[in-house]
């Protein structure tokens, strides 16, 4: 008779190995997919028998409960970029869903591909952003994003959706309304083609640039600015400094009637009748200053949106912060901030 001894069994995987906030449990199943027949498999395998699912790109937007996910983990490890260049239409460049997508920003400069490097630095997969309509520094995906092609798993077929069938808002797409049902297989952009990146929008980047807002600078000189401004936010991934042990943004900006903007803080047109305004002014103005927190999780000591593991917290730990942050908010502006990030097993 053999003995086997338990202990000597492998660990089940940890999503905290997974994710950029470097939080949450083991996963039950883990399959690494790496064609997209593969990708289609192991979650319509999982659908029939009936078995929970979560996708797993970059892991830049997941906050996973400490008790891990009981479910099948796929992870997205696909990869591929088909361009076909037209001087009079630019670049039609389809995108696997696994890519990382700064590598891709990178090759769109190098390519003289224009569109996408006002969004540098930003961690996670190609796949993940059009669910979120992923936009920094005035660009967003939704201005480049051509098609869609997905793996429906409420139908049990491939579908492609055109950009206008995308429904894109601010940080929000039909993929995103309707969590779980769509597995994005591939992204194709459409991209111009200079050496000077898109009209410059944000004031920040503007100033950074020395260029007025509206004009145009290379598109090398556009990325490496928006690295510097991230690198100052600590918003590009280090293993070596806890303060990029985070989500990115933990809340988005929110959209409130004018009537409800605080005195003093800053805003912008939104949809309808509404403004956006910021919510890092709003964390700072409530009494919320980097570096908020303990010695487990606290706000950034650069940025006030960006919630952080230094390096012993749990998912728990970092929630309780969340909580402080947002009800702090709404006690002193009567406004409520909403998580960017998906909560897979647990709330605020």
């Amino acid at each position: 008779m053999t003995v086997t001894d338990p202990t000597s069994a492998p660990a089940a995987p940890r999503l905290a190995d997974l994710t950029t906030v470097r939080l949450g449990g083991p996963a039950a199943d883990l399959v690494v997919a790496t064609t997209e027949a593969e990708l289609v498999d192991a979650v319509r395998d999982a659908d029939a028998a009936g078995t929970p699912v979560l996708v797993v790109g970059g892991g830049s937007n997941l906050v996973v409960a400490d008790e891990g996910y009981a479910g099948r983990v796929v992870l997205v490890r696909t990869r591929g970029v088909d361009a076909e260049a037209d001087l009079c239409g630019g670049a039609f460049v389809e995108v696997a869903a696994g890519e990382p997508w700064d590598d891709l920003v990178a090759t769109s400069v190098e390519r003289r591909w224009i569109g996408l490097e006002a969004l540098s630095g930003i961690p996670g997969t190609t796949g993940a952003t059009p669910i979120q309509n992923v936009g920094a520094y005035g660009q967003e995906v939704s201005q480049t994003v051509a098609r869609v092609r997905t793996w429906d798993r409420q139908r049990g077929a491939v579908r492609t959706f055109a950009a206008a069938d995308c429904g894109f808002g601010y940080r929000s797409s039909r993929f995103k309304a309707e969590p779980g049902r769509f597995v994005v297989l591939a992204v194709t952009f459409q991209l111009g083609l200079g050496d000077h990146g898109s009209p410059v929008q944000y004031a920040e980047l503007a100033r950074a640039l020395d260029v007025e807002t509206g004009r145009r600078a290379p598109s090398a000189q556009v990325r490496e600015a928006v690295l510097a401004l991230r690198r100052g936010k600590a918003m590009v991934l280090d293993a070596a400094d806890h303060d990029t042990w985070s989500t990115g943004s933990f809340f988005t900006n929110p959209m409130v009637d004018p009537s409800l903007l605080p005195e003093g803080a800053p805003s912008w047109p939104a949809d309808g009748s509404r403004v956006k305004t910021s919510a890092a002014w709003l964390i700072e103005h409530a009494g919320f200053h980097k570096g908020h927190g303990n010695d487990l999780a606290r706000l950034s000591s650069r940025h006030t949106l960006a919630l952080t593991n230094r390096g012993g917290a749990t998912t728990a730990d970092l929630l309780a912060l969340a909580r402080e942050v947002r009800d702090g908010v709404r006690e002193r502006f009567g406004i409520e901030l909403v998580n960017e990030p998906v909560l897979v097993g647990c709330e605020l």
